[in-house]
């Protein structure tokens, strides 16, 4: 179906980390340096396989979508972006060629979320009205889930540039294609068009729209009868509308909270990539010494690793548990509780990477 084929390609898109050629893209690169590049590549090519980059590209793509939506598109700089993910400007470019690589990549991101989410439940159902309200009620729990990506891929993507929009344009098409088998249903005496879908689809869209940007935030999937009422209405009927009107909303989805929130949110500390190594070495050899530490870590420079402790310590996330006081006796490291819930967060915004 044309919907699965549009989620299908974002979400290849944010896989391979592929962006398109578009204006504001070229530009952008035609600015950036190629002694940079040269020496960016050789860094990602590193640390690609040892699971730091996917968690700091993780966190850069939540920072670029929270400042996106709370600031707008247009706004959002580098600086912004590297301040809520907690990294340096240098860990930025060794991963993104500039802003809107980023944004594109946060934008291919929600897309891949969202068809990891409305796809199996629009593909379960085998008949028009069913499938629809399959997928606008998984689309509508993605939204109560995640309002963040929620609010970038129906708001924010709207003043982010040219390439943006296009990716925007691609998926409403493919939505209004969905959405025009309806016709299929409706008797020829209603005289509709792809401009109907196009209309229903845009009506469902404007209500979000305004419900993500109020102040008022409410539940979306209570909306479900009353967007498919607008849906089908053309198609089926005022019948099959009020039908759809009267049906119960979902129950709410209990689900569980972490009680420790975002385990970065009160560490003042810029986590880069040797300082993640740190911290991997520790959390997989607990009680390593410092050249123990820096053997696994690949740290090379002992002064270096020294001070990297040092800073993982004032942040509360490694202590020594050495037993003696014997200045000459070997430091033993080992994780707080603080830096425990850290390492678990970067093994699972790196995709389970050990």
């Amino acid at each position: 179906m044309g919907i699965q084929r549009a989620f299908a390609r974002a979400r290849s898109i944010g896989r391979a980390g592929k962006q398109r050629k578009g204006s504001i893209v070229r530009s952008a690169r035609s600015r950036g340096s190629s002694s940079r590049s040269a020496s960016t590549a050789v860094r990602r090519q590193q640390t690609s396989t040892d699971g730091v980059a996917p968690f700091q590209r993780a966190r850069m793509l939540m920072g670029a979508t929270t400042a996106a939506v709370e600031l707008g598109a247009g706004p959002l700089t580098v600086a912004e972006i590297v301040q809520r993910a907690g990294v340096s400007r240098r860990t930025f470019y060794e991963i993104f060629s500039d802003r809107d690589d980023c944004l594109l990549a946060a934008i291919d991101e929600g897309l891949s979320r969202a068809s990891q989410k409305v796809l199996p439940a629009f593909r379960a159902q085998k008949k028009w009205q069913e499938a629809i309200g399959a997928g606008l009620a998984a689309l509508l729990e993605l939204i109560d889930d995640e309002p963040a990506y929620g609010s970038l891929l129906i708001v924010a993507t709207l003043g982010a540039g040219p390439a943006a929009l296009e990716r925007r344009a691609e998926v409403i098409s493919k939505l209004v294609d969905a959405v025009d088998k309806g016709r299929k249903l409706a008797p020829p005496s209603r005289m509709l068009s792809r401009a109907t879908a196009e209309g229903v689809v845009g009506a469902v869209l404007s209500i979000l729209h305004t419900r993500l940007i109020s102040r008022r935030k409410t539940a979306m999937a209570p909306l479900l009868g009353e967007l498919m009422s607008i849906v089908v209405m053309p198609y089926l009927g005022a019948a099959a509308a009020a039908r759809e009107a009267r049906r119960p909303a979902p129950a709410p989805v209990r689900r569980a909270k972490s009680q420790d929130g975002d385990p970065l949110r009160d560490i003042e500390l810029r986590l880069t990539h040797r300082t993640i190594l740190v911290l991997r070495a520790i959390a997989d050899n607990p009680g390593s010494s410092n050249r123990q530490v820096a053997e696994v870590a690949g740290v090379a420079d002992q002064g270096q690793v020294s001070k990297l402790l040092s800073r993982l310590r004032g942040a509360g996330l490694v202590q020594n548990v050495k037993r003696g006081s014997n200045a000459g006796e070997a430091n033993s490291w080992k994780l707080t509780k603080k830096g425990a819930r850290l390492h678990e967060a970067i093994l699972r915004e790196a995709g389970g990477v050990a």
